[in-house]
């Protein structure tokens, strides 16, 4: 027996444009096929979500499996963080960076849903964000800021296009304005970063946006949190430097400075933080580890 007999599975129905109503019903069919009692609910919206998911905790399942990318991923986390009962995933998001760092089957619904069946559990640690009124915030994968935050920031305001081709079109209106943005990084150990910057990206995982790499050493079990700042450049650079984040070779060039802390304190005025690819809070924001802040149903390896 895995110790898996009973699963609330929670749906994003707009996952993936979609995806992930269909992945919930194959899903949930091998589940049951497995001979595990399942509950299938769906969320109406992120509030909705994280409600149905607190409540679910209270009955005490095996396991809470969500269906859906990195963004209902981050939702349940709220509600999980610092629990015993695991986390069990069913990607059907776009990005999908959480299923890329463990290993989890994507575009395979019954294949991951035999991951949960069989039952294997692993701690992984959890970004913690504090913010300025003291609220504290979870993430899984990546904390945005800088370039890549006014993408978002540009990209939520638009109406047209949709899908990926609307972050496109964002990322070159952004292009067209690149400015300096004035950093203030505040490391744990003392070490203190202010100059203009880019991006920092503060990362538990490797990549975000879909298999950027763009913390290519990180370990999501080693207590420690990933710092990656990439120093200004000019735009025709920077356009060129883009592309070699999705193998993580953007960390050879001189621009790029890799650091490492337990908590980093993160301001740039008029700057939002984004993590596992949702808004979060406008900086300045505080940020630390959660040591194995949850526990992963995986690929036993």
């Amino acid at each position: 027996m895995s110790g898996i007999e009973s699963v609330v599975v929670l749906t994003n129905p707009a996952a993936g444009v979609g995806q992930a109503d269909r992945s919930a019903r194959r899903a949930v069919d091998r589940l049951r096929a497995r001979g595990l009692d399942v509950v299938d609910v769906a969320g109406n919206d992120p509030h909705d979500a994280v409600r149905i998911a607190r409540t679910a905790l209270e009955k005490q399942p095996d396991a809470l499996v969500v269906v859906g990318g990195d963004g209902m991923i981050r939702l349940a986390i709220q509600v999980m963080a610092g629990q015993d009962v695991p986390l069990g995933v069913i990607p059907a998001g776009t990005g999908n960076d959480v299923a890329r760092e463990f290993g989890l089957p994507r575009n395979a619904p019954e294949a991951a849903a035999d991951v949960i069946a069989d039952g294997h559990s692993a701690p992984i640690d959890l970004g913690r964000i504090t913010t300025a009124d003291g609220e504290r915030k979870y993430f899984a994968t990546i904390m945005a800021t800088g370039f890549d935050s006014l993408v978002n920031d540009r990209a939520n305001r638009m109406r047209w296009p949709r899908g990926k081709s609307r972050y496109t079109v964002a990322m070159l209106a952004e292009l067209a304005g690149l400015r300096p943005l004035p950093f203030r990084l505040e490391l744990a150990d003392g070490t203190v970063v202010e100059r203009d910057l880019t991006l920092a990206a503060i990362a538990n995982t490797r990549s975000y946006g879909g298999g950027m790499r763009i913390s290519p050493d990180a370990d999501p079990t080693d207590g420690l949190l990933d710092i990656t700042l990439v120093a200004t450049m000019a735009r025709s650079k920077l356009v060129r430097f883009f592309p070699s984040v999705f193998s993580g070779k953007h960390v050879r060039h001189d621009e790029v400075e890799l650091l490492r802390a337990r908590s980093v304190r993160v301001a740039c005025p008029g700057i939002n933080a984004y993590a596992d690819g949702d808004f979060v809070s406008a900086l300045p924001v505080q940020v630390d580890v959660l040591d194995a802040g949850l526990r992963l149903l995986m690929p036993s390896r």
